[in-house]
Order: structure tokens, then C-alpha cells, then sequence
């Protein structure tokens, strides 16, 4: 049972709902789905006295417990609570800046998502002019992300897309509502006070560390310190004179440490009069105005607040110092505000403002990465890390021919990579690292490779990687191609590290397990031929196994003559669209039973099974069994390499069982593709989405 109760404790229902998906859009536009009872207390704002309604509309809302099955690359701190912190914050203060999220009057959100849709435009219409091709966007459809997304990618139109750039956009200007919750009574976060001089700090610091994080292509933590800027730099026009001095432009200045704000008011001199007649038009000093000082309302929520002598205060119901004289207060938070009549002509300037501010970030970054900030392009790369040793001629040769195959197949799409990266390692060296935007290059770089040297076993495989994690943004896909086991074994605590703070998932394509070539020096290469010995053996897979495992990736052990058979699961994981399901993992082996629900959403459903000695039976939420021995049936295909089972299924809604059997260690990982959006909202810390059982 799912207990629900309004803010305010006077109404209390109890609403029993059933097993349901729940289905998030984080930041970045990656997919999260959990299955779970609704187990938390919601301060709900819809109506109470319906429980079948609230009921619904609860799972509409996709709200979970905390124990979700989460997307492959997402563990972030998300403000899944804000919009009912906020409700609950609104109903208690009143008005205290625009309107974060929601109201009749221009909200925070609305002058957030606007600057944003005009200025990806407009950046995006100048893109197409240099590229010599057209930019279609009708102007009844300027205010639409959908229309915006398509209008910039002509050739990507699905929904994933436009999802992806309205997740992007949402996560902006969710940021930008926090900053009422969290930094309610901080004056320099409102301009507040005539904070003039710390407001300004906030953003031109804020500004600083969001071109720091596009630099880095840490794209998320860039679009949440973008989002507080923002708020902080439209309370400006809200809470500040400017509009009443007659200004119609943006305060440019304020984006500009290395000029002068502005001519201030200082402490001592009288800013505004009494209102009357419950009129505050006329309220700020003629003489004010007629000298062009700057000057904004002071504000406290607490009774027996204070404010100097002859300032004005920001005014409003929560505000304690509208009372005091002066009487009133100045803000233009919304129609009703003190200042109303000019909330309108704030609103516009801010909304320009904030078009300023996107554009000197975008002048910082370059058309092509301030695309990626703001979500029209894909923010993930191609990252591959390659042994280049004597054994390795057949990897490296697949490793470019899957590498060219995503290349040429996703470019122009949604799925083209926004990035590449290539770090080779040999003995005793490891790189040089390539990384670059340019496809052709990472081709040539990848072409140039061969394979020659070390002489001995085990290789710099962890020097090789922890070069791609600290060189790939968060939340990577890397897949590392190795015949050999790890040489600089005391890296691993690094690795490990490096895995948890990136969030990047790890795979490794070993070759040869158990029939590997002998490394050939390189003066030996064709005098000694290809003799065999078994150069992988299970404790050496270990500690690969281990670092997929912690990062949600797998490791596929293949023979030299199947591994094109097993890349196909690279190719899989360049869709933007695609979802981890569901993902577990055994260690001990043992027979046991799984689940996982699909809704009529999806496509391409695959399980992947790492693991030998193993059996297992699928059954379809409509009873249908197929096993393992069955490689094409009723539900699906199964191809089976090396330690890699992939099993395609039908789309079939519904709750879906395996039985795995194996006294081995073995991985499951259920992906499937939406197609459709369910719900946005955002989840708050959810879960890395793989249990692993101790023995």
C-alpha cells in the first residue's frame, strides 16, 4: 500500500497499487526503468478525495522506491523531489522571485526554455548557412523542443531525439527552480539587498565552471551550473530597478567581471518611499531614477527582520520587511507582484539575458559543443583501448572493421558518435591517445595501427585503460580488445576508482582464452610460425571480469576466428535509444530465477548471458518456454561465441522469466530500444542497476 497525504497532514489515503514500470528520463536523455512498489510518502498535489484518480495518475507520474534498475549510464543525483519541494516551498513563502516552475504569469521555466530554443536556433540556422543547407523552422513552431531538434537535425526526426534535447532543456531549468529551495535566503543568489557586487560573483564564477565542464564534456554537471546561473542572473530584472530605469536591453556587465557594474546605490542613500493607496508604482525616489543608481528590494521571511533606513524592500506576503517603512516593495515576480505592471517587460529582458549569457558560452565552446550542452547532439563516444602486440594482427583488424562499420552506418543520425577515442597499448609503452571529433582522423589513427612486440605474456592493459577513463567524458562506453592478461596489476585499485567516479562502462573482448597465439617477438614473427599454448587462463580473467562487473559491462571471452561474431554487441551499444532493462549478476554460479516487465514501448529486445557451463529457459509473458539448445524458436534467436550467449527476442509486452542454471560465474543483461516517451521526471539517486550476490 502506497500512503499519500496533502502538505498540510488534514487528509490521509491509502491506495494499494500493483507491481509497475516506472520509467525515468534523466539529464542526459538516458532511459531508467525500475519495477517496483510505490513505497515512498508523496506530499501529492492533485486531488485526495479520488483515490482511483490519484491512483492513476501516480503511475503516470512513474514515481518509484529507492531501489531502482537503472540505465547503463546513469548513477546521478537528480532532483526527482524538486517540483514537490517546490509546491510545498511556493504555498509557504508566496512570491519571492518569477515563478519557478508553474503559474499564470512568465515563470522561470518558461524564460529558461525559451532563451534556450531561440538561441539553439539561431545557432543551428548559422550552422546550416556555413554547411551551404537549409533550416527549416516555421515560426508557429519556434517554441516547440521537437520542432527545434528536427529543425537543427534534418535527417535525425525520430522521438528519441527531440526527447533527449527536452530532457536536456528540463534539467536547466529544474536546476534553475532549485536555487528558490536551496538558496532561499541567500541575498546574492536573488540580487536581493543590493547584493549587487556578490550576484555578479555567482555568475561570472558559474559561467567560469560551466565552459570548464563543456572543455571536459561533462555535459551534465554543465547544463545543472548553467541552470543556477541562470535563475540568479534573471532575478536581476525581477528584483533590481533596471527595468524601471527605463532599460529595455540585458545588463551585459553582469556577465562581465572585467567591467563595472554599474552606478550603485550606496548603503546610506534613500532608495524608495512609501506606497499608497495599496499602489507602489510610484514608490522608488524620483531622484533615484533621475541619477540612474541601481538598486533591488530587501527580503526576509523572519518576523522582526530589519532593512536600512529609506531602502526598499522586495514586497510580497512572505516578505517581513515590506511593513517596515518604506512600506511596499519593488519585485516583478508576476502580474500581481508590487511591481507588476512591469513583470512583463522584466520577463522579456531577462529572457534576452539569459540568450546573452548562452551566447558567450557559446562563443567559448564552439557551435558544434554548445549543440552537445544544450542535448541536440549525442554526448557519448566511441572508445576503443587495443592491444598492439605481436598476437594481435585479427583484433586489431576487427577492432577497425566495426569501428568504420558504426562510422559510416551512424553519421547523421542521433547515433553518430560526438566523439572518438583511441588509446593502444604494447610493451613497455602505452598510447599515443587520440582523440578527436573528426571521423576520418580516428579512422586514419586506427588504420595506422599494427601489431609487433611484446615478448612476454602479460601486457599494460590497466595503463591502457585508465589512459581511456581519464581521457573519455563520463559515462563512456570503452571496450578494451586483449589477448593477454594484465601485467601492471597494481593499477587495480586506480582502475576501480576511476570506474566509479566516471561511471563509465568497461568491456573486454579477450581472444583466445584458451587456444591463444604465443606472443612472436618481432624478429621471430614468421620464423617461428603460430604454435598454440593456453595464454588466459580463468584466474587471469578474474580481474577483467571483476572491472566489467563493477562498471556494468561484460567480459567476452572469444576465440581470434568467432570475434566478429561477438563486436556485434559494440554496434548495439552505439544507440542512443538503448536501455538497460535489467542486469545481475552471479558470483558463485548458481541456479536461480529472474524477471524482468516490457512494455509495448519497446524494440529490439536482447538478453546477453556471459558465462559457460550454463543452461537457461526464457519464458514470454504469454507462457511460451524456448531453452538454450533451441537457437531459433518461438520467442527469439540465440547465437551462442565464446562465453557470449545474445538472444534476440520478439517484442512481447509484458513480464518476462529466465532460469539460469551454471555452477560458473555468470552475467545477465537485458537492453531493449524505446521508441515512445512515458514520463519525464527524474529519479533521485537511483541505483547502479547490477546486484552482485557474495558467495
Amino acid at each position: 500500500a502506497l500512503r499519500l497525504r496533502n502538505c498540510g497532514h488534514t487528509q490521509e489515503h491509502e491506495v494499494t497499487l500493483p507491481l509497475i514500470r516506472c520509467v525515468y528520463i534523466t539529464a542526459t536523455g538516458n532511459w531508467v526503468t525500475a519495477d517496483d512498489h510505490l513505497q515512498r510518502h508523496l506530499c501529492n498535489y492533485t486531488d485526495l478525495s479520488k483515490p482511483e484518480r490519484l491512483q492513476r495518475e501516480v503511475q503516470e507520474a512513474g514515481f518509484c522506491a529507492e531501489g531502482l534498475v537503472c540505465g547503463r549510464f546513469l548513477q546521478q543525483e537528480m532532483m526527482g523531489v524538486v517540483l514537490r519541494v517546490m509546491l510545498l516551498y511556493s504555498a509557504i513563502t508566496g512570491s519571492c522571485a518569477f515563478k519557478p516552475l508553474f503559474g499564470s504569469s512568465i515563470t522561470h521555466r518558461e524564460i529558461t526554455e525559451t532563451a534556450i530554443l531561440r538561441k539553439t536556433a539561431e545557432v543551428c540556422r548559422a550552422l546550416a548557412a556555413t554547411e551551404g543547407r537549409d533550416f527549416v523552422l516555421p515560426a508557429s513552431e519556434s517554441g516547440s523542443a521537437f520542432a527545434v531538434q528536427r529543425a537543427c537535425t534534418p535527417r535525425d526526426d525520430s522521438l528519441w531525439s527531440g526527447t533527449k534535447f527536452k530532457a536536456s532543456i528540463m534539467a536547466m531549468y529544474l536546476s534553475n527552480a532549485q536555487v528558490d529551495v536551496l538558496n532561499a535566503l541567500s541575498d546574492e543568489h536573488h540580487f536581493d539587498g543590493e547584493s549587487f557586487v556578490g550576484g555578479r560573483s555567482l555568475i561570472t564564477q558559474g559561467v567560469v565552471s560551466v565552459k570548464a565542464s563543456v572543455r571536459q564534456e561533462s555535459f551534465i554537471s554543465a547544463r545543472l551550473t548553467l541552470g543556477k546561473i541562470c535563475h540568479t542572473l534573471q532575478d536581476f530584472y525581477s528584483h533590481s530597478n533596471w527595468v524601471e530605469l527605463g532599460n529595455k536591453r540585458p545588463h551585459t556587465n553582469l556577465i562581465r567581471p572585467d567591467l563595472p557594474i554599474g552606478n550603485v546605490a550606496d548603503r546610506n542613500t534613500p532608495t524608495c518611499r512609501n506606497c499608497e493607496g495599496g499602489s507602489c508604482k510610484d514608490n522608488i525616489l524620483p531622484e533615484i531614477l533621475a541619477a540612474g543608481k541601481l538598486t533591488s528590494g530587501y527580503f526576509s521571511l523572519f518576523p522582526f527582520s530589519s532593512k536600512p533606513p529609506g531602502k526598499c524592500s522586495h514586497g510580497g506576503s512572505a516578505d517581513w520587511t515590506s511593513g517596515l517603512e518604506p512600506t511596499g516593495g519593488i519585485n516583478k515576480d508576476d502580474d500581481g507582484a508590487s511591481h507588476g505592471y512591469l513583470h512583463r517587460d522584466a520577463a522579456n529582458v531577462a529572457i534576452n539575458a539569459t540568450m546573452e549569457l548562452l551566447e558567450d558560452i557559446r562563443g567559448a565552446a564552439g557551435e558544434t559543443a554548445f549543440l552537445r550542452l544544450m542535448g541536440i547532439t549525442r554526448s557519448s563516444v566511441l572508445c576503443f583501448v587495443i592491444d598492439t602486440t605481436g598476437s594481435m594482427a585479427d583484433d586489431i583488424a576487427e577492432a577497425k572493421r566495426v569501428a568504420f562499420s558504426i562510422i559510416d552506418s551512424k553519421k547523421g543520425t542521433a547515433d553518430e558518435p560526438s566523439s572518438y577515442i583511441l588509446v593502444p597499448f604494447n610493451d613497455p609503452g602505452v598510447g599515443p591517445l587520440t582523440r578527436t571529433t573528426d571521423a576520418d582522423i580516428f579512422k586514419q589513427r586506427i588504420n595506422e595501427l599494427t601489431a609487433n612486440g611484446g615478448g612476454d605474456t602479460p601486457e599494460l592493459s590497466l595503463s591502457g585503460l585508465q589512459l581511456a577513463l581519464t581521457s573519455a567524458p563520463p559515462s563512456s562506453e570503452i571496450f578494451v580488445f586483449t589477448d593477454a592478461p594484465a601485467k601492471d596489476t597494481e593499477l587495480r585499485s586506480t582502475v576501480f576508482a576511476l570506474i566509479e567516479s566516471t561511471k563509465s562502462v568497461v568491456s573486454f573482448l579477450l581472444t583466445n582464452a584458451l587456444t591463444a597465439r604465443r606472443r612472436r617477438s618481432s624478429g621471430q614473427d614468421q620464423d617461428q610460425g603460430q604454435r598454440l599454448t593456453s595464454r588466459i587462463t580463468s584466474s587471469d580473467n578474474q580481474l577483467y571480469q571483476e572491472l566489467a562487473v563493477a562498471s556494468g559491462g561484460q567480459a567476452i571471452e572469444v576465440t581470434k576466428a568467432t570475434l566478429s561474431q561477438a563486436t556485434d554487441i559494440i554496434v548495439d551499444t552505439s544507440t542512443s535509444a538503448l536501455v538497460t532493462v535489467f542486469q545481475s549478476v552471479r558470483n558463485p554460479g548458481k541456479p536461480d530465477n529472474f524477471s524482468f516487465l516490457v512494455d509495448a514501448s519497446v524494440r529490439n529486445l536482447t538478453v546477453y548471458i556471459t558465462g559457460s557451463s550454463l543452461s537457461f529457459t526464457l519464458r514470454s509473458p504469454s507462457g511460451v518456454s524456448q531453452d538454450n539448445t533451441v537457437t531459433n524458436g518461438l520467442l527469439g534467436t540465440i547465437q551462442a561465441v565464446g562465453n557470449l550467449y545474445t538472444i534476440r527476442l520478439e517484442n512481447q509486452a509484458g513480464l518476462w522469466e529466465i532460469s539460469l542454471s551454471s555452477t560458473q560465474p555468470y552475467t545477465l543483461k537485458v537492453t531493449e530500444v524505446k521508441v515512445t516517451l512515458i514520463s519525464f521526471t527524474t529519479s533521485w539517486r537511483p541505483s547502479r542497476g547490477l546486484t552482485v550476490t557474495s558467495p
